[in-house]
C-alpha cells in the first residue's frame, strides 16, 4: 500500500475523533455564557444550576477535545515534512496564533468557571464564560483559516527554492474563503449544540426529572437548531458553494456527480455516480437547479468532470455521497427544529408531545456525522491537491517514514482513541444521570407523579 494513502488515512482517522469535540465546545459555548450571565443578573438557583451543568459538560468535550488533538500537531512533522517544509512558514502562523492567542484564553476562563462551579455566579464569572465562548470561536477561526489557505492559497509568494513564503497575514487571515468556511462551520456547530441541549431537555421531560430545566432546554434548544440549521444553508453554505465554484469547480463537479458539461445543468437530488461508465446511476433530478445555484442563472454553463483530466478527479464517490449526507440531514434538521418549534408556539404542547420529545433526543447523533460528511466533502474534494494548485498530496509525506510504521502507530492511536471515546461516553452519561440538581434519583422519586 502506497505510503501517502496511509498517511491520509492516520490523519483522517485523527482528525475526524477530535473534530467531535470542538464541534460541541463552539456549540456549547454559547448555552454556558448564556445560563451565566442570566444566574448572575436574576440570582435564580436554577439558573445557577443549569450555569454549573453545562459547564460542566463544556469541560468534558474540551479536554477530551486537547487530548485528542494533541497528535495530529506531530504528524505535520512526523508524516507530513515534505509538506510542512515547503509551507510551514504559512500554516505555521495561524496554527501558532490559535494556541497561544485562542487555546490559552479559552483555558484560563474555563479554570476560572470551574474553579468557582457550584456557587452563584457574579461578575467575574460572567465575563470568563463570555471570554470562554469568544476563546472557543476564536480557536475554530485560526484553524478554519489554516485549512482555508490550503483550499485557496492566498498572501504567499514562492521562492526561488520552492518553498512557499507568507507574504501578508492579514490576507490570509481575512480571505474571504476563509470568512464564509468559517461562518459554515459555525453555524454547524450551533446546530449540534442546539440538539444536544434540546435533546438532554428531552430526556429529563421523557423521565420526568428536571423539568422546570428541562423545559427552558428544549426552548433554547430548539430555537438554536432551527435559526442556525437555516443559516448553515443561506447564506453561509450558499456563499462557501461559490467559493468552491469559483476557485475549485472540479470539486463542485464531484460533489454533484455532474461528468458532462451541462447548460442549464440539473441538481441531482440523489442517484449513483459511476466512474467508470462516467454516468450517474438511476438520479432523481431537477431541471437547470445547479446552474442557477452555482451562477445565479438557470442557462448557465456548468462544467462537468470530463472537461478536466482524470488525474485532477477528486475520489468522485467519496465526495458526492458525503455531500449528499450532509445536506440531506440538513434539510431533515430544519423540519425537525421547525416541528419543534410550532408545537412549543402552539400553546406550548411540545412539552407534553411526547414522539416528538423522543425525536428530539435520538436527533442527538446527527448533527455530527453531518458535520464530518461537511468535512470529508471539504478535504476529499480537495483531492489530489494538499495545497491547491501548489502542492499534491502525494509530494507532501515525509521521505523516510515507511507504509509498516505508519499503519503500526495507526493501530495504536485506534486503541489510544477508543479508550479515550469510552472515557468520554462515562463521563457525559454520568453528568446527565446526575442531572442539575447533582444527584441520581433514587426509584422512590422517579415513581412521583410530575
Amino acid at each position: 500500500m502506497d505510503v501517502a494513502i496511509v498517511d491520509r488515512l492516520q490523519f483522517s482517522f485523527t482528525v475526524m475523533f477530535h473534530y467531535l469535540f470542538p464541534i460541541t465546545t463552539m456549540g456549547l459555548a454559547p448555552f454556558v455564557a448564556w445560563y451565566t450571565i442570566r444566574a448572575w443578573r436574576t440570582r435564580d438557583p436554577e439558573l445557577t444550576r443549569a450555569a454549573t451543568f453545562w459547564t460542566k459538560l463544556f469541560a468534558v468535550n474540551f479536554a477530551i477535545g486537547v487530548v485528542s488533538g494533541i497528535p495530529m500537531e506531530f504528524q505535520f512533522g512526523t508524516n507530513w515534512a515534505a509538506f510542512s517544509a515547503k509551507a510551514g512558514g504559512v500554516i505555521g502562523q495561524p496554527l501558532a496564533m490559535e494556541g497561544i492567542y485562542a487555546f490559552f484564553f479559552e483555558s484560563i476562563f474555563l479554570g476560572a468557571l470551574l474553579y468557582a462551579r457550584g456557587t452563584t455566579p457574579g461578575g467575574l464569572q460572567a465575563i470568563a464564560s463570555v471570554a470562554v465562548w469568544l476563546g472557543s470561536w476564536l480557536s475554530g477561526y485560526f484553524i478554519v483559516v489554516t485549512d482555508a489557505w490550503m483550499q485557496h492559497p492566498v498572501g504567499y509568494t514562492v521562492l526561488p527554492n520552492g518553498r512557499i513564503e507568507m507574504s501578508s497575514l492579514v490576507a490570509v487571515l481575512t480571505s474571504p474563503f476563509a470568512l464564509w468556511q468559517f461562518l459554515h462551520v459555525l453555524c454547524a456547530a450551533m446546530v449540534a449544540g442546539g440538539f444536544v441541549v434540546a435533546g438532554i431537555g428531552a430526556f429529563y421531560l421523557l423521565a420526568k426529572r428536571e423539568e422546570p430545566l428541562g423545559k427552558r432546554f428544549v426552548t433554547g434548544g430548539v430555537a438554536v437548531a432551527l435559526a442556525f440549521s437555516m443559516l448553515t444553508i443561506f447564506p453561509t453554505g450558499d456563499r462557501n458553494s461559490a467559493d468552491i465554484t469559483k476557485y475549485q469547480p472540479v470539486k463542485l463537479a464531484a460533489m454533484e456527480g455532474l461528468f458532462e458539461t451541462t447548460n442549464g445543468a440539473p441538481l441531482a437530488i440523489i442517484g449513483m455516480p459511476d466512474t467508470k461508465s462516467a454516468t450517474l446511476i438511476d438520479p432523481i433530478l431537477v431541471p437547470d437547479v445547479l446552474s442557477f445555484l452555482a451562477y445565479g442563472n438557470f442557462n448557465a454553463d456548468v462544467k462537468g468532470l470530463k472537461a478536466y483530466a482524470t488525474e485532477l478527479w477528486p475520489p468522485v464517490e467519496l465526495t458526492y455521497y458525503s455531500y449528499h449526507i450532509m445536506v440531506g440531514l440538513g434539510t431533515i434538521f430544519i423540519a425537525v427544529a421547525g416541528i419543534a418549534a410550532l408545537l412549543l408556539l402552539w400553546g406550548r404542547r411540545l412539552f407534553a408531545t411526547r414522539p416528538v420529545l423522543w425525536l428530539l433526543m435520538l436527533m442527538m447523533p446527527f448533527p455530527y456525522i453531518a458535520n464530518e460528511a461537511g468535512w470529508m466533502t471539504t478535504e476529499v474534494g480537495r483531492q489530489p491537491w494538499i495545497i491547491y494548485g501548489l502542492m499534491k498530496t502525494n509530494e507532501a509525506v515525509s521521505p523516510n517514514v515507511v507504509t509498516g510504521e505508519t499503519l503500526f502507530t495507526l493501530i495504536g492511536f485506534c486503541g489510544m482513541y477508543f479508550v479515550l471515546g469510552v472515557l468520554f461516553i462515562y463521563l457525559v452519561i454520568r453528568e446527565i444521570a446526575l442531572g442539575p440538581g447533582g444527584h441520581v434519583p433514587s426509584a422512590h422519586e422517579a415513581e412521583q407523579p410530575a
